[in-house]
């Protein structure tokens, strides 16, 4: 009432009288609409166009992009409560989304459960193994877990280095491991937001890397880059990515996939195209963006 008797240039007792002969007359009605409910609408059209779970996190108003980024990664922490049980093996993919998830878990001993990294950390500036530590042991001690780390680059610089690197027995039984997964859990990597994909801002990719990604790829998932129609197949650098393609991600059973940022809409309608996602939370911003963007029909290909 302040704000139009400002805006009219009269007093808020006249607007406020103004308001109660029209709401007595029936012109104007005031409802108060519950943040939740509005959310529990967006999830359901979510769930339906998109055949996933979803989750959607209402928001309060001014909130920031890292308390967004928060508020999401709790709601996954309750997914994965709901999700993990004795004897399951997880799979996570290290990046900023999962490191804020494993800040929010509900800590819950459980019996025989394994943490497998799904895809490599190093990178030419750093080892990767102290932030993968970090994140994992997070997991760790919320569930009284087993880890197993995933020791390779993010990237290899060679194909053939890969490939060498996929026969070491070592290597094979992390990959064992991440094959025989009942739960996975990720982001979406993307060039821009408002809180960068470590991919993107921490010297894993080099300058023509970049190049090529911005003109062909729209996001990554677990270091795999996905093209706006939810191909992957062909793009350079899918080769030596130390992560699970999408034909091999889709072999575990649920796939939880956490978004704060609208600029990440591209890569979750790509990720979503793939089938890669089983299990969606969300923010409400994010979600509106989602239902408004048109998908990119799949040309060919696995």
């Amino acid at each position: 009432m302040e704000s139009i008797a400002s805006e009219e240039g009269v007093s808020r007792s006249t607007v406020s009288r103004m308001l109660e002969a029209a709401r007595a007359a029936g012109i104007v009605s005031i409802q108060v609409t519950p943040v939740h409910g509005r959310a529990q609408a967006v999830e359901q059209e979510v769930a339906q166009r998109f055949g996933v779970s979803a989750r959607v996190v209402p928001l309060p108003e001014g909130v920031g992009a890292v308390e967004r980024l928060h508020h999401v990664a709790r709601a996954t922490g309750r997914v994965l409560d709901r999700s993990v049980g004795a004897g399951m093996i997880v799979g996570v993919a290290w990046g900023t989304t999962t490191s804020a998830v494993s800040e929010h878990l509900l800590a819950r001993p459980l019996s025989d459960v394994q943490v497998v990294q799904l895809n490599g950390a190093m990178n030419t500036l750093s080892t990767g193994v102290g932030y993968g530590s970090d994140v994992l042991g997070r997991f760790a001690s919320a569930w009284d877990a087993q880890v197993h780390h995933f020791p390779v680059p993010a990237f290899f610089d060679h194909v053939e280095t890969r490939r060498a690197m996929w026969r070491e027995r070592s290597v094979q039984r992390v990959l064992r491991l991440q094959h025989a997964a009942d739960v996975a859990l990720f982001g979406i990597g993307a060039v821009g937001g408002a809180v960068p994909s470590r991919v993107w801002a921490e010297g894993y990719l080099t300058g023509p890397d970049r190049a090529a990604l911005t003109a062909a790829a729209v996001g990554d998932v677990c270091t795999v880059f996905l093209r706006a129609d939810g191909s992957w197949e062909g793009l350079p650098l899918n080769a030596r990515s130390s992560g699970p393609v999408p034909p091999v991600l889709r072999r575990i059973p649920r796939r939880i996939c956490a978004v704060a940022d609208e600029a990440k809409v591209p890569g979750l309608l790509a990720a979503l195209a793939a089938g890669v996602v089983t299990d969606l939370v969300l923010d409400e911003r994010t979600a509106r963006e989602l239902l408004l963007a048109r998908p990119v029909a799949r040309r060919g290909g696995s």
